[in-house]
């Protein structure tokens, strides 16, 4: 019993020590401040998954406090932020860039590019994160895949197109390269805040619009007063992105570094598979809720104008952005590669059991 008693004591000693250790372990504390509003699911999820990952893997030695853009209210100045460190990180998406450096746009997501889980393999071994890591460096922050939306739709139609000429002064909200796209096929593009999105389609201000998917569009209620949805074309890889301050990243022990990156990376791979699902049972609410919903894809001769629009204006691009031509080509050499896969797996699997 004596000896039983010691060994009780050095075991209570030692974990004594190891809390005594623990309480004296440095706390690192970040500030992320995202894009998306509070009730934004499944993109605000993303950011408060990676917070609380991050904070139980390393035992409560990273803190991060997430801010909504209901708080900080400058949803689309999260690179200035996080550059200048009034934020630590952010959750955006990359495209949002595009104005204030061209060379950000193709790691968000191309126009007839790479499919989310194509996007994925050129990330981690295609190149793509030595490339984004150049493009991110002239900002002082490091950027990593933030969580995908995969293929977004590609619109809400009040009425059918079956020609170009349908297209032509036809309305709609568009924004980005794909709204530069629609422009050159005659389509009036406007870009309006998304509380004004379902009045402006219901009173007739706009006849179109593109948003994202089931999943983020049956609680804006399109579907109620524009009965054609377009398949997708202009954003089959949405990413989302995670920044971080490079200098506040490099404050970190080894093992940190490590558990953020990890928790990361999890993060981006939960938004995804949630918003999947999302995707899947909003559509059957909604086309049991209004029949009438018809699903179109945009006709070829249609689909051939806007490829042919995309590739003079990634050319135009490409001739005054070394950077970001290089960042193009290397997303075509790599999906002329994995493209062949996919169709083998995905593509004719589906083709014969449909």
């Amino acid at each position: 019993m004596k000896k039983l008693m010691v060994k009780f004591s050095i075991a209570f000693l030692c974990v004594g020590l190891l809390s005594t250790l623990h309480a004296n372990e440095k706390v690192y504390k970040f500030s992320m401040a995202t894009t998306w509003g509070e009730t934004a699911t499944p993109l605000i999820d993303a950011a408060n998954n990676m917070a609380k990952m991050a904070n139980e893997m390393s035992n409560g030695r990273i803190v991060i406090k997430v801010d909504s853009a209901n708080k900080h209210k400058a949803p689309l100045g999260i690179l200035d932020m996080v550059k200048g460190g009034q934020y630590d990180m952010g959750h955006t998406a990359s495209y949002y860039w595009k104005g204030k450096d061209i060379n950000t746009l193709p790691f968000t997501s191309m126009p007839f590019g790479l499919t989310a889980p194509e996007q994925y393999s050129w990330f981690y071994h295609g190149g793509g994160m030595e490339l984004m890591k150049k493009v991110y460096d002239a900002h002082g922050v490091l950027s990593f895949p933030g969580g995908s939306t995969g293929v977004q739709m590609g619109g809400w139609f009040k009425k059918e197109i079956n020609t170009l000429d349908d297209l032509k002064g036809l309305k709609m909200r568009i924004p980005g390269f794909a709204g530069e796209i629609m422009a050159k096929l005659g389509v009036q593009v406007t870009n309006l805040a998304p509380g004004e999105l379902y009045t402006s389609l219901e009173m007739g201000t706009i006849d179109a619009l593109e948003w994202v998917g089931p999943s983020m569009d049956i609680s804006m209620g399109f579907h109620k007063v524009a009965p054609f949805y377009y398949t997708g074309w202009h954003e089959p890889a949405s990413e989302m992105q995670f920044i971080i301050n490079t200098k506040k990243f490099d404050k970190l022990p080894a093992d940190l570094k490590e558990i953020m990156l990890a928790a990361i990376r999890l993060s981006a791979y939960d938004m995804y598979i949630q918003n999947y699902d999302m995707n899947a049972n909003a559509w059957q609410q909604m086309k049991a809720e209004y029949p009438n919903i018809q699903v179109k894809t945009f006709a070829k001769p249609i689909m051939d104008e806007m490829k042919k629009a995309n590739q003079e204006l990634r050319n135009e691009m490409g001739a005054k952005s070394p950077l970001l031509k290089e960042t193009l080509d290397s997303q075509d050499t790599y999906m002329k590669k994995v493209r062949e896969w996919t169709k083998m797996s995905d593509y004719l699997y589906l083709k014969d059991n449909l």
